[in-house]
């Protein structure tokens, strides 16, 4: 039973009178899931019903992570309860945001002034509500950064019984080093550490995630609370940029063309973009595709290979290069990136303390070629990793959707059904939830999560969703 957007009552109720009763026989009844890693900054002002999440049995979302989040959230908060959310939000408070803040870009170590401003920001973002703090350490400009600045911004969190998300600084042949990283800012800050999107993303090291999750397994025994989470797919999604050395996107924008203009520099850049490529184990940009190219949406769809053909240049890698530069300076592009084996994804997908997380964002249907995490991550595990392999069992599942994120970011009253618990509800039939959206055809809802509430409240009625926006910003919680 449900009451004032609380479980009132859990048990045979048949004697007790309603405003509404549902027929859930044969279905089965779950806490709403949730996603503690997604990127909705901008979109989540212009689509706040979440509909791409609600309909994947997503009832609330942490954002703000990759070291990427709003800095100001006093006034972010104020301005999405004033709209109205269809789910709940929280956010982490990131690096490369608060980074941005005091240094701008600068491919240089903080000195210990800047590194007291940022701790101040950290420290009133999480006041505010953040809750905790993250890093994306491949990413400018926190690749800039050393560990030392990372854990002196986490202490700032730390104070706070917070979390260390970390998007980390390889996931590739230095992930090990990546690892041990991300444990020693949460050891040394005072935080609890989930390493998101946890991966093995070079080709030429598939398998050997065995060695990552015993790595991690070797530091819980020490008494690190840390636990990873993961979206089931084998491709991956960031932005273009991510394909050139860091040291060449330093600055902004304009002094990136500018550097390009140099025939020297571009030759350097190029060498080192082909090493890197080698380094990951393709011989080509071929597993690069277009997920959204503002300067020629025709595009989207498209891998570099195919677009550097269809330029009318020769299929060399040099000309591939020359490719993705021209697309960089014209502002560049979201991708997907196909650099995952599915025995590491399953691998890391049966490790107990792998949580459920799409890496996605609030998305405008029909725009762009987006990846179909953020349409389909949690029908995907229950239709092909628990119905169809076997990987996890149905409850298994649900706990990773569950109460094992609720645990590590302290959504104390949400995560299990439990009388007096937030009323953040699912009702589906598990033989027939299944994700829809693919890589080629990505704007396609879940089916199967016929009713959802959040907070007592159903957004989802049969399958479809309503206009009720009951959503909350969930404020960090220290106890």
């Amino acid at each position: 039973g449900v009451k004032n957007g609380r479980i009132a009552a859990i048990g045979n109720l048949a004697a007790k009178s309603a405003d509404s009763t549902i027929d859930a026989a044969n279905r089965v009844v779950t806490p709403g899931f949730i996603d503690v890693h997604t990127h909705v900054e901008g979109a989540v002002e212009l689509n706040p019903m979440g509909a791409n999440y609600l309909l994947d049995g997503v009832t609330t979302i942490v954002t703000g992570n990759c070291g990427g989040s709003r800095v100001d959230l006093k006034t972010w908060f104020e301005k999405l309860e004033t709209i109205k959310l269809g789910l709940n939000l929280a956010t982490l408070i990131g690096h490369n945001s608060v980074r941005s803040e005091v240094m701008g870009a600068a491919n240089r170590l903080a000195n210990d002034e800047e590194i007291a401003k940022m701790q101040a920001l950290v420290d009133k973002a999480m006041q505010d509500g953040a809750v905790g703090f993250s890093t994306g350490l491949i990413y400018i400009p926190g690749t800039y950064s050393d560990t030392r600045e990372v854990v002196a911004l986490g202490r700032a969190a730390g104070k706070y019984n917070a979390v260390y998300a970390s998007h980390m600084r390889d996931e590739g042949a230095k992930v090990k080093d990546a690892i041990t990283e991300a444990v020693t800012v949460g050891r040394e800050a005072g935080l609890r550490v989930q390493i998101s999107h946890f991966k093995i993303d070079t080709p030429r090291l598939w398998g050997s995630s065995k060695d990552s999750i015993a790595l991690v397994e070797e530091f819980r025994k020490q008494g690190v609370d840390v636990v990873v989470d993961q979206y089931p797919y084998d491709h991956s999604s960031t932005n273009l940029a991510i394909t050139l050395p860091s040291w060449a996107l330093a600055d902004n924008p304009k002094a990136v063309e500018e550097r390009l203009k140099s025939p020297e520099t571009r030759q350097r850049v190029a060498t080192e973009m082909k090493q890197r490529l080698a380094e990951l184990g393709h011989k080509d940009y071929s597993y690069a595709i277009v997920a959204n190219y503002g300067a020629d949406p025709a595009l989207n769809g498209k891998n570099i290979s195919e677009i550097n053909k269809a330029a009318g240049r020769q299929a060399t890698l040099d000309n591939e290069v020359e490719t993705i530069l021209q697309m960089i300076v014209k502002g560049g592009a979201q991708m997907v990136y196909h650099s995952m084996g599915m025995e590491d994804v399953e691998r890391i997908l049966r490790y107990p303390n792998t949580a459920i997380a799409s890496d996605g964002g609030i998305r405008e249907f029909g725009s762009g070629m987006p990846h179909p995490r953020s349409y389909g991550t949690n029908a995907r595990v229950l239709a092909e990793f628990v119905r169809v392999r076997g990987t996890l069992t149905l409850e298994d599942a649900i706990r990773r959707m569950t109460s094992l994120p609720a645990r590590t970011f302290r959504f104390n009253d949400r995560g299990l059904l439990r009388v007096g618990f937030a009323a953040d509800l699912l009702i589906f039939d598990p033989a027939k939830v299944k994700d829809l959206s693919t890589y080629p055809d990505p704007h396609h809802y879940s089916e199967g999560f016929d009713h959802v509430f959040v907070n007592g409240v159903a957004v989802v009625n049969e399958g479809k969703l309503n206009e009720n926006r009951p959503g909350r910003i969930l404020r960090h919680n220290a106890e």
